[in-house]
């Protein structure tokens, strides 16, 4: 019999952009952002208003999200203040990348195909028309 003395090292999945699942917070931030810029308090509202009221997002989930999507590089701050906000210097804005809006296309997809599954194992009745979504107060931020 022959045996080796090599250890064997045990292999951890590499995750990678292509296979992360996002959390929640990420995914309803680039949700928010797919409609247009945005700072953070808009951000929160309108996390709110599409989900019905169902998730709030808190200040520290919201930027802790916000900050490490800065540096994977999902979303970008704005040098200016939109629509000639000036009235809030500390008001920071936010856009989508070209990186973010490719994950949030990719999850959406991939929350699709789920929904898809519930629907043809009987989890999920078939709508016969889709919610309206919420209209927008005041235009876009």
């Amino acid at each position: 019999m022959v045996t080796s003395s090599a250890k064997r090292v045990q292999q951890q999945p590499v995750e990678d952009e292509t296979t992360a699942v996002l959390t929640p917070a990420v995914f309803h931030i680039l949700l928010a952002l797919s409609d247009g810029n945005s700072h953070g308090y808009g951000i929160m509202q309108d996390v709110e208003s599409f989900t019905r009221g169902e998730l709030r997002l808190g200040p520290g989930t919201l930027y802790r999200s916000i900050q490490r999507m800065l540096v994977d590089g999902l979303i970008e701050e704005l040098e200016i203040a939109l629509h000639d906000e000036s009235d809030d210097d500390r008001r920071r804005h936010y856009r989508l990348t070209r990186k973010g809006l490719e994950i949030a296309q990719r999850e959406a997809r991939r929350l699709a195909d789920l929904v898809d599954v519930a629907r043809r194992r009987s989890l999920l009745s078939k709508r016969a028309a889709s919610r309206p979504s919420s209209p927008r107060k005041g235009g876009r931020r």
